[in-house]
């Protein structure tokens, strides 16, 4: 049986938000539980799925590696970098820094991070459909619109607001300008756009096709700007790029209104933030929820 490294990642992410619930339902048993599978699985990543500069796709079902650097095609992919860096796993060892470090290095372009690299040149049985497309296209070394936001998300939780923003713009379609070369509507994400070992790099397809406005949205509204649903309330945590220095920006969250002014001094990089809520400083990100319907004037600063 394969094992994949990719949903491991997406096993670690859920966890922390499945035990919260757990404690407030008051099955502290099943949370005790969760931690413990959480514990197990996060050694099983950093022991079997680090490869010593970026996380392994997967094992195929013979036991092989996939997406290793001791594989002559498909080195390395996106998806473990993304969901195991945006779970948290390999942040205080320094592997997740190494992972987005690889994810520059080796996937990105001018028109985003690609699926995998190098593209598959041959079929492989244990592989099956990735490696039966062309070269640069869809699973093969494509850029898929649809996790791109993943490494966004990741940079974010780095603390990266320049990288994360940088990484959204590329797939972004109201910062494409050659609609020449990429083919589809130029308000609508595409499902992928053709790799750099395609013949026509930066060309679009299959617009509509993708789950990636929802992806981008939650990326840019909660991962940049950094405003989010909480179980307490409403959570003010913004990782900003440089360009993003004064903006202003409103929340309706259960049934009030937050009208959020933030301020960026810290460039690229997350900074330290000071949050005041009605004039009056608040300890922490996480603004309580009223019992009743309100307006709040919120002045969020990262220095």
């Amino acid at each position: 049986m394969a094992e994949s490294t990719f949903i491991a990642g997406m096993f670690t992410g859920v966890c922390p938000d499945y035990e919260k619930l757990c404690r407030l339902y008051g099955w502290d048993d099943e949370a005790a539980q969760v931690q413990g599978w959480y514990d197990a699985m996060e050694k099983a990543i950093l022991t079997h799925g680090w490869d010593g500069k970026w996380f392994l796709r997967a094992y195929d079902a013979y036991g092989n590696k996939v997406g290793s650097d001791e594989c002559e095609e498909g080195k390395i992919f996106i998806e473990p970098q993304g969901f195991i860096v945006m779970s948290g796993v390999g942040v205080k060892e320094g592997y997740a820094q190494q992972a987005m470090d690889s994810v520059r290095e080796h996937l990105l372009s001018e028109h985003g991070v690609a699926i995998l690299t190098p593209p598959y040149t041959r079929y492989h049985v244990e592989l099956g459909e990735i490696s039966s497309y062309p070269p640069g296209y869809k699973e093969n070394g494509g850029i898929f619109c649809h996790n791109n936001p993943w490494i966004a998300l990741a940079q974010a939780r780095l603390g990266h607001g320049g990288a994360a923003f940088d990484i959204y713009r590329r797939t972004c379609p109201a910062w494409i300008e050659d609609q020449e070369l990429h083919y589809t509507e130029p308000y609508v994400y595409s499902q992928m756009v053709a790799g750099p070992y395609a013949p026509h790099f930066g060309q679009a397809k299959n617009s509509w096709l993708t789950g990636t406005a929802a992806w981008s949205f939650y990326t840019i509204s909660q991962g940049i700007l950094g405003v989010k649903p909480d179980y307490d309330g409403l959570r003010v945590d913004p990782c900003l790029p440089k360009e993003l220095t004064d903006l202003r920006l409103v929340r309706k969250f259960r049934g009030s209104t937050y009208n959020i002014h933030i301020v960026n001094r810290a460039g690229d990089e997350k900074g330290k933030l000071t949050l005041t809520v009605d004039g009056k400083a608040l300890d922490g990100d996480v603004i309580p929820a009223d019992a009743a319907p309100a307006t709040h004037e919120v002045e969020a600063v990262l220095a």
